[in-house]
C-alpha cells in the first residue's frame, strides 16, 4: 500500500486470479460480454460470447475483499431463424438480477432475441442408506429347465424388513430455468431492466420496448414504439432502457441520436411521449459528417438514489440532474483527443464501440472505460475537475501502480480534455492516460464494467489482446489507511473440469483489511456499411 495524505483515495492492486497458462485453447466464445453485482453485492455474475453465466460468492473466511467461484451454466445457445435465415448468437447481451427474496437467487439473462429467467439454489443430494438387500437376506429359487425368474427374498426373521432410509450426501449449487421470455422483439434485445416493485422487467431492443410479468412469460405489452410506418423514414434507434430504482412507474430510454427520455407508465399505456427529453443541442460549427454517430449514447443508467442520470456516448461522459433537463450539470470529456482522428476510427470500426458507464454506490462517482485497457473514474461534483485512471492489465499490476486523483488539463481550446503526459508509471506513481492517437491500442479495451452497491469495489471486463484474452477484474478500494484489494478472475477451461476456474493467486494484502459489512448495444447501426440504413 503507497502511504498518501489523509483523504487522498488510492486505487491499488494487491491480488490476482488468473490464467498463466497457454491460451491457445481459448476462443472468442470465452471472451466476458457483461458484469454485473447483485443487489448486496455479496455476488458477482459474468456472461460471456459463448452463452455461459458465471457466478461469484463474496468469500466470507477471509479478511480481505476476495471472491470464489460458486456456480456456471449455460443460458443460451445458438439457434437459427429459418423463416429469416438468421443465425441468432448464444452471445450473453446482458445479466440482471433480481431482488433476493428467500434462500434462492434469480436472475435474468438475455442473448439477441430471447429472455430467461433463472433459479439458482442449494440442492441437497440424498443417498439411500438403508435397503432390504443385506447380508441377512438370501435370494431363493431359480427357475427349472435352467430358465431364470424374478428373485424371491427369503427372510430368517420378519424384524429384519427395513424401510429405505434417505440420508444427505452432498450439497451441489444447481441453475434451473424459471422462465423462458421469447418470440417478442424482431430486433436485436439491447437492454433489460428490473423494476422496483419485483413483479416485472422491461427489454429494449432498436425500436420497441416491452413490459413483462417476471410470472407471466407467453405475454407481454408494448410500451415503446419508435417504428416508422416506412422504414426509409427512420431517423433513431433505441439504445438502452433503464427503469427508476425507486418509483416503479418511471423508466427511461436514450436514442442514437443523443437524446434521453423519460416515461411515466401512469399516464399513457403507450410512452410514445416522452414525459421529459434531456438533449444538449450541439455546436453547429463543430458539426461535421460523424456528428450524429459520436452523439449516440451507448448507455444510461440512473444513481442509486435516482436523483442523476449518467450517459455515454463515444467522446464524453454526461451527468444530468433529473429536474433539469436543458443541460447536463457535468461533461466529462472521455476521447477528446480523437477527434482529430476521427477518419481512422470510422475506418477500423471502433467509433461504433459501445462503452458502459456507471455510478458507485453513493453516486459520488462515476467510471467508465476506454482503450489500452484503461478505465477512469470522476468525481460527480461539478466543482471538482479531478480523474483516476486504472489500467486493467499484466504490466500493470507487475509495476503495482496506483490510481489517485489528477487534476484533468485543458486542450488548446481551452476544453477540458482529460490528457496527460505519457510517461511511464511507476511503483507509487500515477497513472497514464494515452492520448496520442498513434500510441493507442484499439483492440484493448473496457467496454463493461459494474460497481458494488456499497462498497468501492468494481468489476471490470477487458478484451487484451492475443496473449492474454480475455478478463475479469475486481478492484477494491476503501478511505486512506484501509488497505486496497484485486481480483482477477479469468474464464479458463481446466482440464477434467466440469467448470470455469481460477488457476493461480497472488496476494498482495495491506494489514488493514477490514471484512465487508456489507448502449447504442447490439442495435441497427453495427458497422460503417450500415450507418446510412440506420443512423440518418
Amino acid at each position: 500500500m503507497v502511504d498518501r495524505d489523509p483523504g487522498t483515495p488510492t486505487w491499488k492492486f494487491t491480488q490476482c486470479f488468473g490464467d498463466k497458462g497457454d491460451v491457445e485453447d481459448i476462443t472468442e466464445a470465452d471472451i466476458i460480454s457483461t458484469v454485473e453485482f447483485d443487489h448486496t453485492g455479496n455476488y458477482l455474475a459474468t456472461g460471456d460470447k459463448g452463452g455461459r453465466v458465471v457466478l461469484f460468492e463474496r468469500n466470507e473466511t477471509k479478511k480481505t475483499c476476495e471472491y470464489k467461484f460458486h456456480t456456471e451454466f449455460q443460458s443460451h445457445e445458438p439457434e437459427f431463424d429459418y423463416l429469416k435465415s438468421l443465425e441468432i448468437e448464444e452471445k450473453i447481451n446482458k445479466i440482471k438480477w433480481c431482488r433476493r427474496q428467500n434462500a434462492s437467487h434469480f436472475l435474468l439473462s438475455t442473448n439477441d432475441k430471447t429472455i430467461k429467467l433463472w433459479k439458482v439454489f442449494d440442492k441437497s443430494l440424498k443417498v439411500v442408506a438403508e435397503n432390504n438387500l443385506s447380508s441377512e437376506l438370501t435370494p431363493a429359487g431359480v427357475g427349472g429347465g435352467g430358465a431364470p425368474r424374478p428373485p424371491r427374498l427369503s427372510f430368517k426373521d420378519a424384524s429384519a424388513l427395513k424401510l429405505p432410509r434417505m440420508t444427505h450426501h452432498d450439497t451441489v449449487v444447481a441453475a434451473v430455468p424459471r422462465r423462458t421470455y421469447a418470440n417478442a422483439h424482431a430486433y436485436h434485445i439491447n437492454s433489460i431492466s428490473v423494476n422496483s416493485d419485483g413483479e416485472t422487467f422491461i427489454s429494449s431492443d432498436d425500436l420497441r420496448i416491452n413490459l413483462w410479468n417476471l410470472n407471466i412469460q407467453e405475454q407481454s405489452f408494448n410500451i415503446v414504439d419508435i417504428k416508422p410506418a416506412n422504414m426509409e423514414e427512420l431517423t433513431e434507434v433505441i439504445t438502452a432502457a433503464e427503469f427508476h430504482p425507486t418509483s416503479c412507474n418511471w423508466f427511461m430510454y436514450a436514442s442514437s441520436k443523443g437524446t434521453i427520455k423519460l416515461a411515466d407508465m401512469r399516464q399513457r399505456a403507450l410512452c410514445d411521449e416522452h414525459h421529459k427529453l434531456f438533449e444538449q443541442e450541439e455546436d453547429a460549427s463543430s458539426r461535421s459528417f460523424f456528428s450524429e454517430i459520436i452523439s449516440s449514447i451507448s448507455d444510461v443508467r440512473f444513481s442509486h438514489d435516482g436523483r442523476y442520470i449518467v450517459s455515454r456516448d463515444y467522446l464524453t461522459v454526461k451527468i444530468w440532474d433529473v429536474n433539469m433537463e436543458r443541460q447536463p450539470v457535468k461533461t466529462i470529456p472521455i476521447h477528446e483527443h480523437l477527434r482529430p482522428r476521427l477518419c481512422d476510427t470510422y475506418e477500423n470500426d471502433s467509433i461504433f464501440d459501445k462503452f458502459e458507464v456507471v455510478f458507485s454506490g453513493d453516486a459520488e462517482n462515476v467510471m467508465t472505460g476506454s482503450y489500452n485497457n484503461n478505465f477512469m473514474i470522476y468525481p460527480t461534483d461539478p466543482s471538482k475537475e479531478t480523474e483516476i485512471v486504472l489500467q486493467a492489465d499484466k504490466s500493470a499490476f507487475k509495476a503495482k501502480k496506483v490510481g489517485v486523483p489528477t487534476p484533468m488539463n485543458k486542450g488548446a481550446n481551452g476544453k477540458k480534455s482529460g490528457s496527460r503526459s505519457t510517461s511511464p508509471a511507476g511503483p507509487g506513481s500515477r497513472m497514464k492516460k494515452e492520448t496520442d492517437a498513434d500510441q493507442i491500442d484499439f483492440n484493448k479495451k473496457i467496454l463493461h464494467m459494474s460497481w458494488h452497491p456499497y462498497e468501492d469495489s468494481i468489476a471490470i471486463a477487458a478484451t487484451n489482446n492475443v496473449r492474454d484474452p480475455l478478463s475479469s477484474y475486481l478492484f477494491y478500494h476503501a478511505n486512506p489507511g484501509v488497505a486496497l484489494c484485486f481480483l482477477r478472475i479469468v474464464s479458463t477451461w481446466e482440464e477434467g473440469s466440469s467448470s470455469y476456474m481460477d488457476r493461480c493467486i497472488e496476494v498482495h494484502a495491506g494489514p488493514h483489511m477490514t471484512e465487508r459489512k456489507e448502449v447504442a448495444s447490439s442495435s441497427i447501426c453495427r458497422s460503417k456499411n450500415q450507418v446510412a440504413s440506420s443512423i440518418l
